[in-house]
């Protein structure tokens, strides 16, 4: 058990790495202000531990159907919701950390995980493609009318 854990922190130490050189190699070439790495590094911190904390429940509850970054979501929910004692310090922490550099190793990992199930894929064959484009036009256009809708009921247009 502690050998998993030390094994999953020192792979959240890699991803949260990546993502500081992806943080700040994107500001440098997009010309945007740099943050100061202590406190991207304390973003990063506060990110791997809910990760870690998120692990730990899925681990906790194993007849629970809930993955584990739903439970990451949950936790980040929570202690940023505006009555939280703790919102104003986990917004000033996390706001440091770039969103599109944790993106990066998000799909990297992602395309490891679709690759290792190419046989699976390939029993799939062209209904995968179908899919694709079902979920990407939906995706398009599911989006397309929340913003609608949001952007009405502010009255921006």
């Amino acid at each position: 058990m502690l050998s998993k854990t030390m094994d999953q922190v020192k792979l959240m130490l890699v991803i949260g790495s990546m993502i500081l050189v992806g943080q700040k190699l994107g500001r440098m070439v997009t010309g945007k202000e740099l943050v100061p790495l202590g406190q991207s590094v304390l973003g990063i911190l506060t990110v791997l531990l809910i990760c870690i904390l998120a692990l730990k429940l899925k681990e906790a509850f194993p007849k629970v159907k809930f993955p584990a970054f739903a439970w990451a979501t949950m936790i980040a929910l929570i202690l940023s919701m505006p009555f939280m004692p703790t919102s104003k310090l986990f917004l000033q922490t996390t706001g440091s950390v770039d969103f599109l550099a944790t993106t990066t190793p998000i799909l990297a990992f992602a395309g490891i995980s679709v690759g290792t199930k190419l046989d699976q894929l390939k029993k799939i064959s062209w209904k995968l493609v179908i899919i694709a484009i079902v979920v990407f036009v939906g995706t398009y256009f599911g989006s397309a009318l929340v913003a609608q809708f949001v952007l009405k009921l502010q009255g921006i247009i």
